[in-house]
């Protein structure tokens, strides 16, 4: 199957940066598609002008709809880096387009341009993006020291991070806004997050270097218990560390929270790996409306949420690469979940109760896998001195497919 897509990344320096290659599909294209900046940096070429149709299932189709003709599709800078390049042959999606009917020509990134104004080493700052998606997403990512760069969803952006690393202590970040990078009218503005009020234009990365003295959460799993708002009733924090630990959170990987409560595990599993999205489910509100809440404030805004009992809850849910059961465990929950499984698929189970530890046994001497009981100990004051405070212990298998 031969390539009749061409895919090109153009920057503000518009048709004179282009490579030779790129430049004769541009001329030679009769039909190009992008959106009205990508246009506008491409004049005088006699093609049919087609704008990004919306949904993007319907873009895909629409430009599915020109094979056979001399096609290009214009995006900004690295067109398979947090740009629609991807999208289009990912084949995760029913409509895509083959990569290899796709020649992709590549420009300087809005990345690379910003990493190269403010002299960062890119192999040594996290890349991200708010474009398109929840600002919170970028929380995991502050840490004294860090350097960010963040691609932008318009100008409201970065009094969005702004606000978001001030409630967590770091005020003092600097952040830099790098509009029209490569072009006649770059721009620069600065400031810090605290007062932050520098303009900042509709198209532009941002640069932020975190500082200041606020709370440290890592990106590992095993936050303290505190970090979450919950009712008492939670995945307790070195258990926590462990269950994520079998789980395994990869990047793109999914998982089932069963029982999710407060949400603990799945927002320490999304924290965890990028791209990494999970499925809370609980039969009850008011923990559900906790996990939106965790997931809001620790990083995690995607976190999907579903209310209802097991298993019946979970029919029609994407298929999972590993499952956690906290809650409504059963004999017809684990099977509903080993079924649900592909070959290399994790699951874990922790139970307190007698009855659960039974169904667990009993799962162990049916499947195989680990069976482990565990308690932690901590130091509490025991009058004027310190003593040893057990909690409850926990008893977990897990398994993978």
């Amino acid at each position: 199957m031969s390539a009749w897509l061409h895919i090109i990344g153009i920057g503000e320096d518009g048709m004179t940066g282009l490579s030779a290659a790129a430049r004769a599909q541009v001329e030679a294209a009769e039909i190009i598609v992008g959106g009205d900046r990508h246009h506008a940096l491409a004049p005088n070429i006699a093609a049919q002008r087609v704008a990004w149709p919306s949904p993007f299932d319907a873009m895909i189709a629409t430009i599915r709809s020109y094979e056979g003709r001399r096609v290009v599709v214009l995006v900004t800078g690295d067109p398979l880096w947090f740009s629609v390049g991807a999208r289009l042959s990912d084949p995760a999606r029913a409509a895509h387009i083959p990569a290899q009917e796709i020649v992709y020509h590549p420009q300087l990134s809005a990345f690379q341009w910003a990493a190269a104004r403010m002299g960062w080493s890119l192999a040594d700052t996290e890349t991200l993006t708010a474009h398109g998606r929840p600002a919170e997403q970028v929380v995991p990512y502050f840490w004294p020291g860090a350097r960010l760069l963040i691609l932008t969803a318009g100008a409201q952006t970065p009094g969005e991070i702004a606000t978001l690393l001030e409630a967590r202590g770091f005020g003092d970040s600097r952040l830099t806004v790098l509009g029209a990078l490569g072009g006649p009218d770059e721009m620069r503005a600065e400031g810090t997050a605290r007062g932050w009020d520098a303009p900042s234009p509709a198209f532009h990365t941002l640069a932020v270097e975190v500082a200041g003295a606020g709370r440290l959460l890592p990106r590992i799993p095993g936050l303290p218990d505190d970090a979450f708002t919950h009712d008492g009733t939670m995945t307790k924090r070195e258990m926590r560390a462990l269950t994520l630990a079998k789980l395994m959170p990869a990047r793109g990987a999914h998982l089932w929270d069963i029982g999710c409560g407060c949400g603990s595990v799945s927002v320490e599993w999304m924290r965890a790996a990028p791209d990494a999205v999970a499925t809370g489910i609980d039969s009850r509100p008011e923990r559900l409306a906790m996990a939106r809440t965790n997931a809001v404030q620790l990083g995690t805004p995607r976190l999907a949420l579903v209310e209802g009992r097991v298993p019946g809850a979970l029919e029609g849910l994407r298929p999972p690469d590993a499952v956690f059961i906290g809650g409504g465990l059963s004999d017809a929950v684990i099977g509903a979940a080993r079924a649900a499984l592909r070959p290399g698929g994790r699951l874990v189970a922790n139970a307190v109760t007698l009855e659960s530890e039974t169904t667990l046994a009993q799962a162990h001497a049916a499947h195989g896998g680990d069976l482990i009981r565990l308690s932690a100990a901590r130091a509490e004051a025991v009058g004027p001195y310190r003593g040893w405070r057990t909690g409850m212990p926990v008893t977990q298998w897990s398994l993978t497919i």
